[in-house]
């Protein structure tokens, strides 16, 4: 065979398992890095031996493609972490990236000192690596977790700062006290100096290719897809122009742009999204299967007992002692806290830095480069494998996931309502049968399962067992009938509201005891609505945007057995208390009424506030 030959035969391999781990992940509802992982050691040397290091040109050759494709993870990683999602925790995700991270270097370089017997330069280097967690195993963990906003927003912004907090304090690391450099001050003149080319170089790559995208023409037939490769090349260029600077300062520049850019309210923000998912699925595939291909056994279990210790140590006390300590106070709940701490695998940063490091100290020092590769790898695979794998079922035994609501029929008032939802923060998706109708859904950015809504195996999917709600909002009634049915009877979802087209079906509805909306009757509200109270009209009209209407349960002990006088204290500005429900029957929040256990509260006001009263409430 050919070199050229079994150059396509290696990438249509690892391409091809990639995918299969994709459809695997979407189909098992697990972390595809899993997948990904475990295909690279079973293709790998101590595996089938299909893929080798050879067959890439070598280590040099294989670390320019990583790196590169790390890049373009990392950058679509950053696209993603709104500012507005930012905001709902920005104390708590500034405390990882500072106090979780001093945590996580310290206590791991301690661990490895006294568990492996190595020196404390190799242990700091190792802790250092050990930092990351990196959007490749966040990412695809939070793709298949949908925790709430504030948790996922705290996780992602995690794994991008502390991917490029280790990639550059490991090389400044390893230039103090391994090549040669001594003192505190050349290994923070290294870490500043890296970070601060990279910052500089993101953002003006950010900024020149936001002016040039919102004020250049780049030819109206062809625009979506010019914009979306520019963005692409962006990353590209800005890693590689970082990175020729002074090496290691490419991962802070994408991720730099990365966030600007995805800040920026681009022009088809939506299409490049897309597109950049796309190429980060090839990339991961590649990624995790070829480094996974450099795992050796032998050095996994020439650790012994020192490695288990120092895995044990590092994902049950110092990972939670992070956690704790960078995310106390009421944002959070302990559920949250705890699936936070069992949730931090490490990814492709330390993998990739290691196997850079060790190629150098093969030379010197192979027992030193030894250590490193099978500690690093050792701690990678276990947290891949059980914190990753594991994931959703930890999140379950904790009760950190929102319940769902599903919407069945994904036309135009099932995009009316998907998009009410969202803007006002529900883990919302849609079922929809008419394959046009799912991509127009999708391209409008819903999430959208492709299936009939009267199918139970279909509603099982897209959680219907667990789901808060389900709308059954199709233009037909017999449908919309059928699937009320199965949401009551067969999963016994906690509400299930219909979309009732023909107002002679509505007493089959009723008889049900479904929650049914008559079109006519709904049309001529709104319309009454609008003669009789035009304000309050206007203002329901923007629920989500500015303001918002919300009831929920009292769950938080602090509050039951207080007055509303007293709970009027705890609540920011600008939310008022407008209804309190107890049993059948509804109060008026006088100031001397006491809350009792299973009261729900109507909040009213501004829609910042309103969620901060209803974390108060839910958390406290």
């Amino acid at each position: 065979m050919s070199a050229g030959s079994g150059l396509l035969l290696l990438v249509v391999t690892i391409l091809g398992l990639g995918v299969v781990a994709q459809l695997l992940a979407d189909r098992l509802q697990i972390p595809s890095v899993l997948f990904l992982i475990l295909a690279g050691i079973a293709v790998g040397p101590e595996g089938l031996a299909i893929v080798d290091v050879s067959a890439f040109g070598g280590h040099e050759t294989l670390s320019a493609i990583v790196g590169l494709s790390v890049a373009i993870i990392v950058f679509e990683g950053a696209f993603h972490l709104k500012l507005t999602k930012l905001r709902q925790s920005p104390t708590e995700a500034l405390r990882l990236v500072t106090v979780g991270a001093a945590i996580t270097l310290f206590g791991t370089a301690l661990v490895v000192r006294f568990a492996l017997g190595t020196t404390w330069g190799l242990a700091f280097l190792i802790g250092s690596l050990l930092i990351a967690t990196g959007p490749t195993v966040i990412t695809p963990i939070l793709d298949v977790v949908p925790v709430r906003d504030q948790v996922g927003a705290a996780l992602e912004t995690e794994g991008i700062v502390n991917d490029v907090t280790a990639a550059i304090l490991a090389v400044a690391v390893f230039e103090v006290v391994v090549i040669g450099e001594t003192g505190v001050a050349a290994l923070l003149e290294s870490f500043v100096i890296r970070l601060g080319v990279g910052i500089l170089v993101g953002i003006i790559a950010a900024l020149f290719v936001a002016y040039g995208l919102k004020h250049v023409d780049i030819a109206a037939s062809n625009a979506v897809r010019n914009a979306r490769l520019i963005v692409l090349i962006t990353a590209i260029a800005t890693y590689g122009v970082a990175d020729g600077i002074i090496s290691e300062a490419g991962i802070a520049a994408v991720a730099t742009a990365g966030v600007l850019l995805g800040n920026a309210d681009l022009p088809y923000e939506s299409e490049i999204e897309a597109f950049k998912g796309d190429i980060t699925l090839i990339v991961l595939s590649f990624v995790f299967i070829s480094l996974a291909t450099l795992l050796s056994i032998d050095s996994l279990l020439a650790l012994g007992v020192g490695g288990l210790l120092v895995v044990l140590f590092v994902t049950v006390i110092i990972r939670p002692l992070a956690v704790m300590l960078s995310t106390h106070g009421h944002r959070f709940s302990t559920r949250e806290q705890l699936f936070m701490s069992a949730v931090g695998p490490r990814g492709i940063i330390p993998a990739s830095v290691a196997t850079l490091f060790a190629l150098e100290l093969q030379s010197e020092n192979q027992t030193a480069a030894a250590v490193l590769v099978g500690t690093v790898f050792l701690v990678i695979l276990t947290t891949v494998v059980f914190q990753g794998g594991f994931a959703r079922h930890i999140a379950q035994v904790l009760s950190v996931l929102p319940k769902r609501i599903v919407i069945v029929g994904g036309g135009r008032v099932g995009q009316s309502l998907a998009e009410r939802l969202e803007q006002r923060q529900e883990n919302v998706i849609m079922v929809e049968s008419d394959q046009e109708a799912v991509e127009t859904a999708r391209n409008a950015g819903f999430t959208v399962y492709h299936g009939d809504g009267t199918d139970t195996n279909v509603l099982q999917s897209v959680g219907a067992d667990t789901a808060r709600v389900v709308a059954a909002a199709t233009g037909d009634d017999d449908t919309n009938l059928l699937v009320s049915q199965l949401a009551d009877s067969k999963f016994n979802t906690e509400r299930v509201i219909a979309r009732v087209n023909r107002p002679g079906n509505a007493p089959a509805f009723e008889e049900l005891g479904v929650e049914s909306i008559p079109v006519d009757t709904a049309i001529a509200q709104s319309i009454d609505n609008e003669i009789e109270r035009p304000a309050l009209s206007a203002w329901m009209t923007e629920l989500g945007r500015t303001g918002d209407v919300q009831e929920i349960e009292v769950t938080a002990e602090q509050f039951v057995g207080r007055t509303i006088a007293e709970i009027d204290e705890y609540l920011p500005e600008g939310v008022l208390i407008a209804l309190v429900s107890r049993a059948d029957r509804s109060l008026v929040p006088e100031h001397d009424v006491t809350i009792q256990a299973g009261d729900h509260l109507t909040f009213v006001g501004r829609r910042s506030a309103v969620d901060e009263a209803i974390e108060l409430c839910h958390h406290a």
